[in-house]
């Protein structure tokens, strides 16, 4: 394919179910807490659930790159087998971890001891965390044939994985939460095993004819452009550390929230905040696998991805400002959050900050993309790195030494790590562009 036939039709076409798909899975958590509030002892099962599905995730959170890793690297027979190997021997290892965690005495440690949850709290969590057991495996498992999807072009398909995910996520929780006495919690986190699992499935079915191809191409193939599982992990474990650190600036941002003015007004609007800036950012978040795959060996479409990556960004940053700084704003946390109106009034400013972070989200997955396309994964860990740097010192400062409200603060913060973390990839960026020979 020349550059010139890479327009931006094909691109746009390329990555819009990839962008339903992250649209699709925020709509996952309200739609569970609101189950789960409707059900009897709803605070306390919204705890349980909460704290449950946090550490599933921080379990899981090695291996969520496996799309961009088996996008970047799944080229062959050979490559697929040891991709293979890998996300699956990735897959026993963090099972076998959540397995761990849930042993009596090492949940008490944690429950107690740590995160200091009453009794009640902490038996409904073990139970959730015990119904999230196939969790890890089944995402690691789903994000390594979702990578072979759209290497091949076939992201819609990756699309439909989604749709069938959270289908059977909604039926699940509604038919458990209305016909069986289980608790809120376990009816949450049994709904988004049932989802994650379904879609495991289809997509694992889906991507046989992408295998099939791969196992046909092998015979003519044997020996070439061959991974050891040693260059696995040496590629994918900066991506395997950005994830896991990025999960690591919540409690950074909560911890400072609660030492702020109006502390119990920003820890309750922060995640109100994020939720509804991420509905955004999401579109950003969802082209990196995008620039991977559309790329070129030689980063020769980078000038057309640029372009519309230029256009992308400007769009989702301009979207957010016209609802921002508008009364839609106001109809959306008064109306649909049911915000009281104090609330409201405190949660315009922070989503105003915010306005430019979907744009530099949208930099940023192409920044990545870049590297991980030209399997120079090194400098991402530091850039995730700078980025938490800079959240803590804003907070620090703006909180500790300034006594702003936290929520203010928060949103600062994360504007400014994020832009820290861009500026930290440039350098990189440039030498890889340089190498390439790719013109700018």
């Amino acid at each position: 394919m020349s550059p010139s036939e890479l327009t931006n039709r094909r691109i746009l076409s390329f990555w819009l179910p990839l962008a339903g798909t992250w649209l699709m899975m925020s709509v996952e958590g309200p739609f569970l807490a609101a189950v789960i509030a409707r059900l009897p002892n709803p605070t306390e099962n919204l705890a349980a659930y909460g704290v449950a599905f946090v550490l599933a995730l921080v379990i899981e959170s090695p291996v969520i790159q496996f799309l961009s890793a088996s996008t970047a690297l799944v080229s062959t027979r050979n490559t697929y087998v040891a991709m293979r190997r890998f996300a699956y021997r990735a897959n026993i290892l963090l099972t076998l971890v959540l397995v761990l965690v849930l042993l009596p005495p090492v949940f008490r440690l944690l429950a107690e001891g740590l995160l200091r949850l009453p009794d009640n709290v902490a038996g409904l969590t073990h139970t959730a965390l015990l119904l999230l057991l196939p969790w890890p495996a089944a995402i690691g498992y789903r994000r390594f044939h979702q990578g072979l999807l759209v290497r091949n072009n076939l992201t819609r398909l990756v699309a439909v994985g989604t749709v069938m995910r959270v289908t059977t996520m909604a039926i699940t929780a509604v038919g458990v939460a209305r016909f069986t006495p289980l608790s809120g919690a376990s009816v949450g986190a049994l709904a988004l095993s049932c989802g994650v699992i379904a879609e495991a499935i289809a997509t694992g079915l889906m991507t046989h004819l992408v295998a099939g191809d791969l196992r046909f191409r092998g015979i003519e193939e044997a020996g070439k452009d061959s991974l050891s599982q040693g260059q696995i992990f040496q590629f994918y474990t900066p991506l395997a550390l950005t994830s896991i650190l990025a999960l690591g600036v919540q409690p950074i941002v909560t911890f400072f929230l609660g030492q702020s003015r109006f502390p119990l007004e920003s820890l309750a609007l922060f995640p109100v905040v994020q939720a509804f800036t991420f509905i955004f950012r999401s579109v950003g978040m969802s082209f990196q696998e995008v620039g991977i795959a559309l790329l070129g060996d030689r980063g020769e479409h980078y000038r057309e991805l640029r372009n519309f990556v230029l256009a992308l960004a400007a769009f989702s940053s301009a979207a957010l400002a016209i609802v921002a700084y508008s009364p839609l704003a106001t109809f959306w946390y008064r109306d649909v959050v049911g915000l009281p109106p104090e609330l409201v009034e405190l949660a315009l400013t922070p989503t105003r900050i915010m306005v430019i972070l979907p744009a530099i989200t949208v930099l940023i997955s192409f920044q990545r993309a870049l590297l991980i396309n030209a399997r120079h994964t090194s400098p991402l860990g530091g850039s995730t790195l700078t980025e938490i740097a800079g959240i803590a010192s804003v907070l620090l400062v703006g909180i500790w030494w300034y006594h702003m409200i936290g929520v203010y603060v928060a949103a600062l913060a994360l504007v400014v790590g994020r832009v820290i973390g861009n500026i930290y990839l440039v350098p990189a960026v440039w030498r890889l562009l340089k190498e390439r020979g790719v013109r700018v």
